[in-house]
C-alpha cells in the first residue's frame, strides 16, 4: 500500500494526554511547527481517568516539615532501589513550577480555605496531593490542556494511528508513517518525534486503563532501534471496583485517596487486610497493598476468592459524596452505597513503571526520538510508582522534552528529512488479543514463575501471525504482542521479587544481583532480547 498523503512539521507529538499536550504547548510557544497525532478523539486518552491528583510540594502550601527532599525520599522508597536518584530529584523539583504553569492555563484545583486542598495517598508521608473535582483531577488537567491547545491553534490529527517511525539509513528520525481514519497511509515528515502514547493496560483482561492503552509507543520505539527498560514492573492498582466475576476491560478506579481519608481494607469476614503487613498499613505503597490483597484472596476468607472490601462507612456521608463523586457514582451504578456498604474491590493492571528508555529531557537512544509520560522510563518510578507522581511526570518531562527537541533542532543535531528511507507498511506478528490478555492475566500479572512465563511465551509464539499493519486493530494487536514478549523476556530474567515484579518461585529481593534495571532491544529479525543494564543518563 503506497503513501497517499503527506504533511510536515518540526516536531510530531504522538498522543494527546498530559505529557503530549504539555509538550505540544511548550514547543508551540518556542516557535516550532508542531503537529499532534492521536488515534482517538483528543480527550480520549488515559489522563482524564486519573482520580487522585498531582503530588507536589508547593511553596507556602505544605505540611509542617514537608519538603521537596522528603517527596524525593518517599519516591525512592516506593521505587524499591531501582529509581534513578538524579532523575527523581530533577522531576520532583520541577513539580511546583509545572503546576503553576498548569494553573495559568486555567486548571482549577480544589481549595481548602486560602490555599489548595491536599490529601495523602499510599507511600506518602505527608498530605501533598493536590486534586480537582474531588476525584476528577485527570479530567480537569486534560480539559485545561486541551482548551489551551485548541485556543492556541495547535494542529491535531485526531483518529490517526501512528504505524512506524521513519529513519535515515543511519537510524535518525525523519518522520512518522500514519493511517488516517479511513485507513489511508500517509507520511508526516519531521526531524523530531515525541512519543506520549501512555501505557499498556490492555495487555491484561482487567485494567483501570481505557481501550486505547495498547503499548503503541513502546512498539514504535523498539522497532526503530530504541531501548526499553523496566518493562517487568507493571503496577496493579490495589482497588478497582469489583463489578462481578470475570469483569473485563476498563474497570472503575477507587482512588487511593479514599484510604488516605481513612477507609480500611477488609476481607469478607470483616478482618483487616493490612494489619501487620507494613508500617504504613492501608497507605503502604501500591505494590505492597496489591500483593497483600492477592495473598488474602488466595485464602478465600468467607468463601470469597476474587475480591476484598474497602470500608468507608465510618466516614461522613456528605463529605464522601463531595470529595469522591466519581467513586460514589460508580458504586451506586452497581448497587453499592459506599456510605453504608463496604466497597467490593480487587487489584487490576494500572501503570507501566518502565517504558522507552529516556532521560529526564525525553531523549532516547535514537536521535530525534523523544518520550514523555507513561510510555517513557525516565528512572522516576523504579520498581513501583509512588501514587500521583504520574501526572507530575507528564507535566515536567513533557515540557522538558519539548525544550530538548527545540534545542537539538536549533543546534543542527537532527536529521534532514530529505534523507528518509521510506518503507512500506511493516509486516509484523500479532497474536489474538483475547488470547494474549487471558494468558498474560493468568501467568504474567501479580504472581509469576518461570513455568508460567514460559507458557505465555509459547502461546504467543504459536498464535502470532504476520500481518501488514493496515488497520488500527492490527497496529494495536501487534504492539501488544511485541510489548508482551519484551515484558516476558525481562520478567523471566529477573529471578527475584521486587516492587511490582513478584516471582512466586523467587519470593525475595536480591540486591547483590538485581539492584539494577534491565533493558530490552530488538534483534534484526524483530525478537526482543536483553540489552544489558539501563545506563542512559542526562544532565538534570
Amino acid at each position: 500500500m503506497s503513501i497517499r498523503w503527506e504533511a510536515r512539521a518540526d516536531l510530531v507529538v504522538v498522543g494527546s494526554g498530559v505529557a503530549g499536550l504539555t509538550a505540544a504547548l511548550t514547543a508551540h510557544a518556542l516557535g516550532l511547527r508542531v503537529l499532534v497525532v492521536t488515534k482517538a478523539a483528543a480527550g480520549d486518552g488515559n489522563t482524564r481517568w486519573a482520580q487522585g491528583g498531582v503530588a507536589v510540594v508547593l511553596p507556602g502550601e505544605h505540611d509542617p516539615g514537608d519538603s521537596v527532599a522528603r517527596h524525593v525520599e518517599d519516591t525512592l522508597v516506593a521505587g524499591a532501589g531501582l529509581s534513578d536518584e538524579a532523575a527523581v530529584s530533577a522531576i520532583i523539583a520541577g513539580g511546583p513550577a509545572a503546576v503553576t504553569r498548569l494553573r495559568r492555563l486555567g486548571a482549577s484545583f480544589d481549595r481548602d480555605g486560602a490555599g489548595l486542598a491536599r490529601t495523602r495517598e499510599g507511600g506518602h508521608t505527608a498530605f501533598r496531593v493536590v486534586h480537582a473535582g474531588g476525584d476528577a483531577t485527570g479530567a480537569e488537567v486534560e480539559r485545561a490542556l486541551l482548551a489551551a491547545a485548541r485556543d492556541g491553534r495547535v494542529p491535531m490529527l485526531e483518529h490517526h494511528i501512528a504505524v512506524d517511525l521513519l529513519r535515515t539509513p543511519a537510524g535518525a528520525i525523519t518522520g512518522l508513517l500514519v493511517l488516517d481514519p479511513a485507513g489511508v497511509p500517509g507520511l508526516v515528515a519531521a526531524p523530531a518525534v515525541l512519543l506520549a502514547t501512555g501505557g499498556l493496560g490492555q495487555l491484561y483482561q482487567a485494567t483501570s486503563n481505557p481501550e486505547v492503552a495498547t503499548a503503541d509507543g513502546i512498539a514504535l520505539a523498539l522497532r526503530a532501534g530504541a531501548l526499553a527498560a523496566d518493562l517487568e514492573f507493571v503496577q496493579f492498582h490495589p482497588t478497582v471496583l469489583y463489578t462481578g466475576a470475570g469483569a473485563r476491560g476498563r474497570c472503575p478506579l477507587v482512588t487511593e485517596a479514599v484510604r488516605g481519608e481513612g477507609a480500611i481494607l477488609i476481607d469478607a469476614t470483616g478482618a483487616p487486610v493490612m494489619t501487620g503487613v507494613h508500617p504504613l498499613g492501608d497507605l503502604a505503597p501500591r505494590d505492597v497493598v496489591a500483593a497483600a490483597i492477592t495473598r488474602r484472596m488466595a485464602t478465600e476468607p468467607g468463601g470469597v476468592a476474587d475480591h476484598v472490601f474497602l470500608d468507608a462507612t465510618h466516614l461522613d456521608a456528605a463529605t464522601f459524596r463531595r470529595r469522591f463523586p466519581t467513586v460514589h457514582g460508580a458504586c451506586l451504578a452497581i448497587g453499592v452505597d459506599p456510605t453504608t456498604d463496604p466497597i467490593p474491590v480487587a487489584p487490576a493492571a494500572h501503570f507501566a513503571c518502565g517504558g522507552v528508555l529516556s532521560t529526564v529531557d525525553g531523549r532516547t537512544t535514537v536521535p530525534g526520538l523523544y518520550a514523555a509520560g507513561e510510555v517513557a522510563r525516565t528512572g522516576l518510578h523504579g520498581a513501583n510508582r509512588l501514587a500521583s507522581n504520574s501526572l507530575l511526570e507528564g507535566l515536567v518531562v513533557g515540557a522538558r522534552a519539548a525544550e530538548a527537541a527545540a534545542a537539538d533542532l536549533a543546534a543542527g543535531h537532527l536529521a534532514d528529512t530529505r534523507l528518509t528511507a521510506c518503507a512500506p507498511l511493516p509486516t509484523v506478528p500479532a497474536a489474538p488479543r483475547d488470547l494474549l490478555q487471558r494468558v498474560m492475566s493468568r501467568y504474567a500479572a501479580i504472581g509469576r514463575d518461570a513455568e508460567g512465563l514460559a507458557v505465555v511465551a509459547s502461546v504467543l509464539d504459536v498464535s502470532a501471525l504476520d500481518n501488514p499493519l493496515e488497520t488500527l486493530a492490527l497496529v494495536e494487536d501487534a504492539a501488544l504482542t511485541l510489548t508482551a514478549r519484551a515484558l516476558l523476556a525481562s520478567a523471566a530474567e529477573r529471578t527475584e521479587s521486587r516492587g511490582c515484579h513478584v516471582r512466586t518461585d523467587h519470593p525475595h529481593a536480591d540486591d547483590h544481583t538485581w539492584r539494577r534495571s534491565l533493558s530490552v532491544r530488538l534483534t534484526p529479525s524483530g525478537h526482543p532480547v536483553l540489552a544489558g543494564p539501563a545506563l542512559l543518563r542526562s544532565a538534570a
